[in-house]
């Protein structure tokens, strides 16, 4: 295998992260019916909130109160205690991706593996725990610890310090997110695999080294490497 190290992002790219089914688990034990619609009003807050955020404009801190301001005065509960319990509802229901299991398996002991995520610390390692994964990542870099998110190359500096400083050219990001995972890791001087499970129009100015449609195929592509 051409590479020493592949580092995962993890939401969209090991773990299913269905946002909907998250919120509408959190809210019911508020007791509050969450529909569809009110889905699509909370994103129109929390999809800029996460280009800011991935922008170094905004803290962790600030998107995850600022998501939650109109329910947190809708039902008089703390904006802090809502992205609590939407972070434990997402672990009660976080499944891998299809292949995930696979590729970890078939990865572990031939390359050394790491996760880099901009998402929040509370979450990622009770999932790694609870799909019994935890012993498989070094490092979990969590933007939310480092201050700050990819694409900024200040994260991924901090993560091959935890790695030792291996060649640049021995390590592959792997990531759902052309704009984050992709160009972070182009910007830090590492190759790129796009995973692009829909079938998305490449952006432009984005390059990535390799694309795959699932896990399966970045498994056989890293048997072919």
């Amino acid at each position: 295998m051409k590479y020493d190290w592949i580092l995962f992002d993890a939401d969209e790219t090991l773990f299913h992260f269905d946002a909907f089914k998250g919120l509408q688990l959190m809210f019911s034990r508020f007791n509050v019916d969450f529909t569809a619609e009110d889905f699509q009003q909370y994103q129109l807050v929390n999809k800029p909130l996460w280009v800011d955020y991935q922008d170094g404009k905004l803290t962790a801190k600030q998107l995850q109160n600022t998501r939650f301001e109109m329910w947190a005065e809708k039902i008089r509960v703390s904006t802090q205690r809502l992205n609590s319990e939407f972070l434990a509802a997402m672990a009660d229901i976080c499944t891998l991706l299809p292949g995930a299991q696979e590729l970890i398996d078939a990865l572990t002991g031939r390359v050394n593996m790491g996760i880099i995520t901009n998402g929040f610390t509370e979450l990622q390692t009770v999932r790694l725990e609870r799909v019994g994964l935890i012993d498989r990542f070094s490092p979990l870099v969590i933007s939310e610890q480092v201050g700050v998110a990819k694409p900024d190359i200040g994260i991924f500096d901090h993560a091959f310090s935890q790695m030792g400083q291996p060649k640049r050219d021995t390590i592959l990001m792997v990531g759902d997110n052309p704009h984050s995972d992709i160009q972070g890791g182009l910007n830090a001087g590492i190759d790129t695999c796009w995973l692009n499970r829909l079938g998305e129009d490449k952006p432009d100015n984005i390059t990535p080294h390799y694309e795959v449609g699932s896990l399966t195929e970045l498994q056989q592509l890293l048997k072919a490497d």
